[in-house]
């Protein structure tokens, strides 16, 4: 891709680029609403261990996203700069090294899923729920790991379309396993939580072949076994670059969400089974202003790769004002739903009631939350990478971890009180990465970027 493809991707527009990755990114959190729907007709207690046993899974997706975020963002660099050859190096290089980091942790959860289980103090009663699901979905996370990488090549190319019609067949096919296998259907055996977890590696596995066929039919990237042992080490010290502080920020965010999660188990199974409820819903909520941010990532990667910052710029808060716009009709819209939405998960008053009040409370949350979204992808975009993980440390353990304790534990506000900390550590964080994007300091890491590709040496000054 040449610069003059950039100047079509901002012709385009962001919506022309977002909505593809809206459709994609919600088919990726789907799986895992369908799963929790159809689960809880086995009880609120299957729902329940299922939500545990996914924090491990989010986990390590997480954890495997450090690849795909850092290729992503380099790989836009040298298409903004016409240079594909570079570009290819790197793509090459987060194929391979996210598919041997997907190996490593599938085995290490297929081996020791009970331990982690009890690592997180699971309910014994639960237990026969979460434990063979994690076996199985984290058993094969191989699968995802690569999915992640090859998503992130095709939607870095601006093949954002490609890469949404592979994630909604992967959908489908999840809807009809879970269907046949979760329930026992055309003479398959009840499987339960078991069959949620097959149906969703089974369609993983079939996303992961379309993936690798659409990147070497589109992209010409021709797919070799070289690539899993042999990597570009300049193209892999770059991606770790961008990559390690987006999964340090992220992981940082996961971690003192399980802690989180933590307290709320301490507030029983219902409190546990309510939050699972919320927080699937939220995700709705949040997909897209993430499909803002990785739209914006996309834009604003490639000018600065062509070296235009000033457009750059201006992007963002043209991004920013949509994203705002958007989430709040859209978290209005799901409001207006909410006791008719957590009645589709269950039929306890205590739970529909209570999670429509964290619903409620996600109108000064969300937000916050896009500021976040789509400030700090932007950020990384620039190569300004560290400066949002070190802040997102202080802010998710000195603000969102103690205040969830201090209100929801201490003072008996349950996951009221929880809620208040999330909004309290989204709006802490947002509110100071906007203050940093308009300081313009990151303009000192996007002209050592934008060197570094123009001159094809490494760049310096911008780690």
């Amino acid at each position: 891709m040449s610069s003059a493809n950039t100047s079509k991707l901002r012709q385009l527009g962001l919506f022309a680029i977002t909505w593809p990755i809206f459709v994609e990114q919600l088919s990726h959190i789907l799986p895992g609403i369908v799963d929790t729907f159809m689960v809880s007709h086995l009880g609120d207690n299957a729902v329940a261990g299922l939500a545990v046993a996914n924090q491990i899974v989010t986990f390590c997706i997480i954890l495997f996203s450090f690849v795909g975020v850092g290729s992503a963002v380099v790989l836009t660099h040298h298409l903004g700069a016409g240079d594909r050859a570079g570009a290819d190096r790197v793509a090459a290089t987060a194929i391979g090294v996210n598919f041997w980091l997907g190996m490593v942790v599938s085995l290490l959860i297929w081996g020791f899923s009970a331990d982690m289980l009890g690592l997180l103090h699971l309910p014994p009663s639960l237990m026969p729920f979460a434990q063979p699901f994690l076996a199985l979905m984290g058993g094969t996370l191989f699968l995802e790991s690569l999915n992640i990488a090859f998503g992130a090549v095709m939607r870095a190319h601006g093949h954002t379309r490609e890469a949404m019609v592979v994630a909604i067949g992967m959908n489908v096919l999840n809807l009809i396993l879970n269907t046949v296998l979760i329930f026992g259907l055309l003479g398959f055996p009840k499987m339960g939580v078991v069959g949620a977890a097959l149906s969703t590696v089974v369609s993983r596995a079939v996303a992961c072949a379309a993936l690798a066929w659409m990147v070497r039919r589109q992209l010409k990237l021709r797919l070799r076994l070289s690539m899993l042992v042999r990597f570009c080490t300049d193209s892999l010290r770059r991606i770790l670059r961008i990559g390690i502080p987006a999964a340090g920020e992220n992981l940082c965010w996961h971690m003192s969400f399980m802690a989180i999660t933590y307290f709320v188990g301490q507030m029983g199974e219902t409190a546990l089974a309510t939050f699972s409820y919320a927080m699937q819903l939220s995700m709705i909520m949040m997909m897209l202003g993430i499909s803002i941010g990785i739209g914006t990532e996309i834009m604003i990667g490639h000018m600065i790769g062509a070296g235009e910052f000033d457009q750059a710029y201006r992007q963002l808060l043209r991004s920013l004002r949509v994203g705002l716009a958007v989430t709040v009709v859209s978290t209005c819209s799901v409001v207006a739903l909410a006791h008719p939405l957590f009645s589709l998960f269950s039929n306890n008053p205590a739970i529909v009631t209570g999670g429509a009040v964290l619903l409620r409370m996600s109108l000064l949350l969300e937000p916050g939350r896009t500021f976040n979204l789509v400030v700090i992808n932007s950020l990384r975009a620039t190569g300004d990478a560290r400066f949002p993980v070190l802040m997102g440390m202080c802010s998710m353990w000195g603000v969102a971890v103690p205040v969830a304790w201090f209100l929801g534990l201490h003072l008996g506000w349950g996951l009221l009180g929880v809620w208040i900390a999330f909004t309290a550590d989204e709006w802490v964080r947002g509110l100071t990465m906007y203050a940093r994007w308009k300081s313009r300091v990151w303009e000192t890491h996007a002209r050592a970027v934008h060197a570094h590709v123009s001159a094809g040496a490494p760049a310096h000054g911008a780690a």
